[in-house]
């Protein structure tokens, strides 16, 4: 059989493929609310929590959309109903002046921070402050010249799928490897605010890995975690979640967003379920050596002389575990003892005198 292709990959030091723990990330996306030092606190509350990545989103209203409030420019819907793209995104943004102190202090804080670009400018920026990786948004997935510029800079791309399908998923990864990408993820994506779990599909995340031979993720917008956990049990090697410190504070992102001690548990929960899945094995774990005890098995319930026959009343199957398999029972009863047999003794092969029935006669 011929073998997959590796699609192992390294994120800023670490691995990051199918045999290995998933890359959890915290999106903090627009739960900054407008604030630097909130988005700093942001930073190292995610850290604390043990997300292995941080990432936000680098882009100006005028870079995304227009101020416009004609056909198309004004959502219908959903959580931001009634509002312009241009008037969203003002208030959602980053500003590109916040990066360097915000990468400084990710750097301080020795957590890899990355970010979703959406124009070539935003690349630029990213690139003069060294970041380690970029994602691509699920809205940006048939954007190919962006993603294009994006692969050309040799560093892992980590790629949502929301709303696309396989051919759109096929033209992005082809465009990244054809541009040099340095690994790629592919996250399956249910872009909507907050998602329906009854939605999610995560029978979706195995395939992705298949179709393209690529490490397959998932980026969750669903409440909880229960989602992304799941996920990791089908492939998934990158976790994407939004991410708050209260979702009481409000904000474009913040009913959709885990709070700190939800991140934590999902870091926790993400890594253990990877933890679990281990290998196939049909032989007896090290951590089971001492339950033999509650099996059964057969033992010497009453004292037997030696020659003495076995039998019902003075063999039976109980716990401990460490005497011949109840299976032997048939083969053991009416044989004749070997030698004289204490109670509480488990039986042993040994123990019985196998000569036929007519020899022990």
């Amino acid at each position: 059989m011929p073998t997959k292709p590796d699609t192992t990959f390294d994120f800023a030091g670490r691995p990051v493929g199918p045999d290995h723990p998933p890359l959890v990330i915290a999106e903090i996306s627009a739960n900054h609310l407008g604030r630097i030092d909130r988005a700093i606190e942001s930073i190292e509350a995610a850290a604390a929590c043990g997300a292995d990545a941080i990432k936000i989103q680098t882009y100006t209203a005028d870079t995304i959309t227009i101020d416009h409030d004609g056909p198309g420019f004004v959502i219908e819907g959903g959580l931001w109903d009634g509002r312009s793209l241009h008037e969203l995104y003002r208030e959602a943004h980053t500003p590109f002046e916040w990066h360097g102190e915000l990468f400084a202090r990710a750097r301080e804080l020795g957590v890899p921070l990355f970010s979703t670009p959406f124009d070539h400018t935003a690349v630029d920026l990213l690139e003069s402050l060294d970041a380690p990786a970029y994602k691509i948004a699920s809205f940006e997935i048939t954007d190919l010249p962006l993603i294009a510029r994006v692969a050309r800079t040799g560093k892992p791309m980590i790629m949502s799928t929301g709303m696309a399908n396989l051919s759109e998923i096929h033209d992005a990864v082809r465009t990244a490897r054809e541009n040099g990408v340095g690994g790629l993820a592919v996250l399956h994506c249910l872009s909507s605010y907050p998602a329906p779990m009854d939605e999610a599909d995560l029978r979706t995340v195995p395939h992705l890995a298949e179709a393209f031979h690529a490490v397959a993720g998932l980026s969750d917008h669903t409440p909880g975690t229960a989602c992304a956990v799941a996920a990791v049990a089908l492939g998934a090697r990158v976790i994407e979640k939004h991410f708050t410190l209260s979702r009481d504070d409000g904000g474009p992102d913040g009913s959709f967003s885990l709070e700190p001690d939800e991140l934590k548990r999902l870091v926790e929960d993400c890594h253990n379920a990877f933890a679990a899945l281990g290998s196939v094995r049909y032989e007896l774990a090290g951590c089971e050596r001492a339950s033999v005890t509650f099996r059964r098995s057969l033992y010497v319930v009453r004292d037997i002389a030696a020659g003495e026959p076995l039998t019902p009343e003075n063999v039976r199957s109980i716990r401990p575990g460490h005497g011949l398999a109840p299976k032997h029972w048939n083969d053991v009863i009416g044989r004749r003892s070997a030698r004289a047999l204490k109670r509480g003794a488990p039986l042993a092969m040994d123990m019985i005198d196998w000569r036929t029935a007519g020899e022990n006669a």
